[in-house]
């Protein structure tokens, strides 16, 4: 097992310890956002977007300042919404569409987040200010990290 998926099973438990002691899929993923953004070090931001109708509002997150609302059915996080999986994208800048929210960030990845019922509601977007700093590894360790929404 590499170090980086060591690293997300060890957050995976330490944020299971943390996520106990409610049910509310916000306050989780909140706690969740703030464990990774300060235990990753590519991580430059780190935050979920939610599909208010068919629009995605930003709900929580770490790092600077973000975009509230983002531009209608583009960009990295409405293309993960409308495929239903996760995008990892290496350089920002050869993205189509990308919505830069914050001019140092340069990779980034994005993994919808379905409700019990299977609908997309929402997605966990990260943004490094390093290019390529996201892999299938990540995509990994962060599924599993969002599985304890219904643990």
């Amino acid at each position: 097992m590499s170090s980086k998926l060591e690293k997300y099973d060890r957050l995976y438990e330490q944020i299971k310890a943390y996520v106990g002691s409610t049910d509310d899929i916000w306050a989780r993923l909140a706690t969740m956002e703030a464990v990774l953004h300060h235990k990753m070090q590519a991580f430059f931001w780190t935050g979920v977007y939610a599909l208010v109708e068919d629009e995605l509002i930003v709900r929580s997150y770490q790092g600077p300042v973000a975009c509230q609302k983002l531009r209608h059915h583009t960009g990295v996080c409405w293309a993960a919404m409308k495929s239903g999986e996760t995008v990892i994208v290496p350089d920002v800048e050869s993205f189509p569409g990308h919505i830069a929210c914050n001019s140092l960030s340069k990779s980034e990845i994005v993994i919808p987040i379905r409700n019990r019922e299977g609908h997309l509601f929402a997605c966990l977007d990260v943004d490094s200010d390093r290019l390529n700093a996201f892999d299938r590894e990540d995509e990994e360790g962060l599924k599993k990290v969002l599985s304890l929404l219904y643990d």
